[in-house]
């Protein structure tokens, strides 16, 4: 995995917060990120809130941090109504993030739902890296889809599908993963999505999964794993694993 930063606790300022779907909302903010890699993520502290939120990076470029988020409870829906100039206290640095050198030339990254911002960020370096990118990107129905264009706008190859069939390929991610030839692959999204994933993969791959999280940097255990070396914490060890260290519990 790539190397784990250390925790930093910064302030930043909010510059923009704009729905990208009727539940997802993308925020942009200033401050110092320079610590946050492709897979990683922060935790950002809310008024009211005795827990932090854990948010994926989405992309860093000068200064400026993304994230995206679904609304799905009430500290989500407290950020959705933030308005540009609030600041927020927020860790960065948390979170193992994928390991580039394992790509090969043609990586496939799959992302599913809100698994599919930490794809961006992994996508823009092994492009800039000089590798073929494709991307699969997996949703419900096409109201839910949001970044198509973006990963387009990188150079990558990209493939949508939708369940009902509304948009792109009918079906899940997996049934778009015999057309594209891979060296790699990484991938984000729900567990079901995961588990499919690892069994439908030709290669090695490396998986980041979602979780509810207490603390954020491993201190309550609440978030672990079962891996073949015993239990791993997602937020400390992981989130992301490699694919042959996985053990599903049923």
């Amino acid at each position: 995995m790539a190397v784990e930063g250390f925790m930093t606790q910064s302030i930043f300022k909010i510059i923009s917060n704009t729905p990208l779907t009727s539940s997802v909302y993308k925020m942009e903010l200033a401050g110092n990120c320079g610590d946050c890699v492709p897979g990683g993520f922060v935790n950002i502290a809310l008024s009211g809130k005795f827990l932090r939120r854990p948010i994926s990076v989405c992309d860093v470029s000068d200064g400026v941090l993304t994230i995206i988020y679904k609304v799905v409870g009430d500290g989500t829906a407290q950020m959705s109504a933030m308005l540009p100039g609030k600041e927020l206290d927020i860790l960065t640095g948390l979170g193992n993030g994928y390991d580039l050198a394992d790509s090969g030339e043609h990586p496939l990254l799959i992302g599913g739902g809100v698994g599919v911002p930490p794809m961006y960020l992994l996508a823009k370096r092994l492009l800039a890296e000089g590798k073929k990118v494709s991307v699969i990107l997996g949703f419900n129905t096409k109201d839910e889809i949001f970044y198509e264009e973006e990963f387009k706008k990188l150079g990558a190859d990209v493939f949508v599908t939708t369940v009902d069939g509304s948009y792109g390929i009918r079906g899940f991610v997996t049934d778009a993963m015999n057309s594209v030839d891979y060296t790699y692959v990484y991938t984000c999204g729900p567990e079901p999505m995961l588990r499919a994933v690892h069994r439908a993969a030709k290669t090695s791959a490396q998986l980041s999964f979602e979780e509810r999280m207490g603390c954020g940097f491993g201190a309550c255990m609440g978030c672990s794993c079962k891996t073949l070396t015993g239990y791993k914490r997602i937020c400390k060890d992981g989130p992301v694993m490699r694919k042959e260290e996985i053990l599903w519990e049923d």
